[in-house]
């Protein structure tokens, strides 16, 4: 460690991570084992340089800091390696626009995640999962973690395109998204493109599942201009295409379509299969969410059912994705670029930095969460939470480059947990659970669990 350094708030720790050849070793760490990795740089200092192959990075680990910069979105910018790579995947979408572009971005699609719209997506939501658990049957052992891609991929397509994507169209975005974040991850670690241009069958998986998905989007996008309008997400991104200053091309059409896609469907999917592998492992969580559950108002089929409204009432539901957001954080390492020369943590910073922060890092810190290896859902009641540090809870990210989305993934995987949960129970296949292998995503990549009935507590 350097040492401490006096800043204008409190006095702030930097260090070094260390490494025999640290020009080669953060990068192969960082790739290897990453959230070991992670977790050992709190030890270091508040803010970590790092090496990724020539580059220098900085970490940072203290909540207040992250949130610092997170709420300076014009000095630290979107940028860095992991930007760099989903720029060539999405183009310049929401996602990875620069900060003088956002807000434009932004407030085009805000109206589609406005609070009435996914109320109204909220029965949507329910009708898939519902289509979902009538194919399962007791005892059959299921893939959670494909079931649940399968799943987001329907609710997706479905506020972005309608019912334009059929089941073949479904599964080739599941197969080809799947194989994109498999290959993205150390495309992002890595940041020389020569390894990455030699045709092994693994770099022509990534390129083929890329041209898969952006063939798909520019055919579902002709078919539009073919048919009638509706009134979906592709509806007002067409509305806008205009050469007057203030429309957007057909290629920004493209390329926001790629990038709700990205991030609508993988991460969501994560997050409930991480869900269940945390309630099969803890019963008393799982029996608390049953309760919850069962107390409902009976549906149409005599069996307990969320309705329209059913993300605000369910509260312990909600703990539960919450805290399998802090455990389990589908986004769990994000970059920034400074756009200036800047000080942070004490230490000044060139322009052209990249600055890197993780939420699950944070989210493991235990001077925000006491015990942060268990589950624990009650820690999301209100006069819990309230406690959380400023910045410690960030599963998507802080402010006004904001998750757009964060609504419609939180009523997405609320609705979802409940439904499936007041009908069936996942068991996983033997005791021992696998900790999750970070890709560009955290969580289970394939998760086989057992079906059985549920009966009413």
């Amino acid at each position: 460690m350097s040492g401490a350094v006096t800043g204008p708030e409190r006095t702030w720790t930097v260090g070094t991570a260390p490494g025999i050849f640290p020009f080669v070793s953060h990068a192969i760490a960082l790739f290897r084992r990453p959230l070991e990795f992670l977790n050992s740089l709190p030890q270091q200092g508040d803010l970590v340089e790092i090496r990724l192959g020539p580059m220098r990075a900085w970490v940072v680990c203290e909540p207040r800091l992250v949130h610092r910069m997170l709420t300076d979105p014009h000095t630290f910018d979107k940028g860095g390696p992991l930007y760099d790579r989903l720029g060539a995947l999405m183009g310049d979408g929401i996602v990875t626009c620069r900060q003088s572009e956002h807000r434009r971005q932004r407030q085009l699609l805000q109206p589609g995640f406005h609070a009435s719209r996914i109320a109204a997506y909220t029965e949507l939501m329910a009708e898939e999962t519902l289509s979902l658990c009538d194919e399962w049957r007791p005892g059959r052992k299921v893939d959670v973690t494909a079931a649940m891609m399968a799943l987001t991929t329907r609710v997706t397509s479905r506020v972005l395109f309608s019912d334009s994507l059929d089941a073949r169209r479904a599964a080739a975005v599941r197969e080809s998204l799947a194989a994109v974040v498999r290959g993205l991850f150390v495309r992002t670690v890595v940041p020389v493109d020569a390894p990455f241009r030699i045709p092994t069958p693994a770099n022509r998986r990534y390129r083929d599942a890329l041209a898969r998905l952006h063939t798909l989007i520019d055919s579902i996008i002709a078919e539009r201009h073919r048919g009638a309008a509706r009134d979906d997400l592709l509806g007002t991104l067409l509305a806008a295409v205009s050469d007057e200053p203030d429309g957007i091309s057909e290629r920004a059409v493209h390329d926001q379509l790629i990038t709700l896609l990205l991030t609508g469907v993988e991460t969501t999917a994560m997050c409930l299969a991480s869900a269940f592998g945390l309630l099969a492992s803890n019963p008393e969580a799982e029996h608390a969410l049953h309760r919850e559950l069962d107390a409902l108002a009976p549906g149409p089929d005599g069996r307990p059912a969320p309705g329209p409204d059913a993300p605000a009432g369910l509260v312990y539901t909600r703990c539960v994705v919450t805290e399998t957001l802090r455990l389990r954080p589908p986004g769990w390492l994000f970059t920034r670029v400074t756009t200036e020369e800047t000080e942070l943590a004490g230490r000044r910073l060139p322009r052209g930095a990249t600055v890197l922060y993780s939420p699950y890092l944070l989210h493991h810190d235990p001077e925000s969460f006491p015990d942060p290896e268990s589950f624990v859902p009650e820690r999301w009641f209100p006069e819990r939470a309230a406690s959380v540090p400023k910045g410690a809870m960030l599963p998507f990210s802080a402010g006004n480059r904001k998750c757009i989305g964060d609504s419609f993934a939180m009523a997405e995987a609320t609705t979802a947990l409940a439904t499936i949960a007041r009908r069936w129970r996942l068991r996983p296949l033997s005791a021992r659970v696998r900790e999750p292998r970070p890709a560009v995503t955290l969580g289970p990549r394939s998760l086989v669990m057992i079906c059985e009935r549920r009966q009413r507590t």
